[in-house]
């Protein structure tokens, strides 16, 4: 089931994909999301292939109450107190800490924050999402891109395009994340390659919404189905008037 609301003022409205999210935000005893102060909004994000079970605190409190497989997603913008903050990525069968960031969070604005790395080698990169500064509009829709490939040695070649036009053409290191660009909503063919690997999927966006575009995989792992390099997608949230 899905369910659309609002966690802040204003005309965006996050969209969460797993209806039980809500549910789990709201029954933490541990973390922010009960917060009564100002807010900032976190999407969490797990794409380092060789990590299955993985969580992330904030300032040493646990955000949801689930753990996050390879290419999973915390499904929503979750709550946090504002202010300069410590996001650690953990192996929560281990307990062992993958990589360590820090970030000052504004009241009202949103934040991303991808585990990306492989054998070893990790690191959160956190993302302001400029989500204010997007606006519907007719037969619109806004896309963005992160290049996850594990693969720190090589510079890509993303391209994104509507059909009529080419959105996004450049060169994308590893760990890069883009804005948002706003794209013709429709079937949108994204690319990414280098000389190392390549992969492409045609992906259908709706009128409004707002997604990101993960580029993931390990390119030693061409046969296997779960971990090779591929396209994936998820909804930040819908846009409204």
């Amino acid at each position: 089931m899905m369910k659309v609301f609002k966690l802040f003022s204003g005309r965006f409205v996050m969209v969460p994909i797993i209806a039980a999210m809500l549910l789990i935000v709201s029954c933490n005893k541990n973390d922010d999301n009960n917060n009564r102060g100002p807010v900032a909004g976190l999407m969490t994000f797990n794409l380092a292939p060789d990590q299955e079970n993985v969580a992330f605190t904030i300032s040493n409190n646990y955000l949801g109450n689930s753990t996050l497989g390879y290419t999973s997603y915390s499904g929503s913008y979750l709550p946090i107190y504002v202010g300069d903050r410590e996001v650690r990525s953990l192996n929560y069968s281990t307990g062992s800490t993958l990589a360590i960031a820090q970030k000052t969070f504004l009241d009202s604005n949103y934040y991303s924050v991808f585990l990306l790395g492989y054998k070893g080698g990790y690191r959160n990169t956190i993302t302001t999402d400029t989500l204010a500064k997007l606006a519907a509009s007719p037969g619109k829709a806004w896309v963005r891109y992160v290049n996850a490939i594990a693969d720190s040695t090589v510079t890509s070649t993303v391209n994104i395009a509507d059909g009529s036009e080419t959105t996004i053409n450049e060169s994308a290191a590893y760990g890069a994340v883009s804005g948002f660009k706003q794209v013709s909503a429709g079937t949108v063919s994204t690319a990414i390659n280098s000389s190392a690997f390549s992969t492409t999927r045609d992906i259908n966006l709706e009128e409004n919404k707002v997604y990101t575009v993960l580029f993931v995989g390990d390119p030693t792992l061409p046969s296997d189905e779960v971990k090779k390099v591929q396209v994936k997608f998820i909804v930040n949230g819908t846009l409204t008037p």
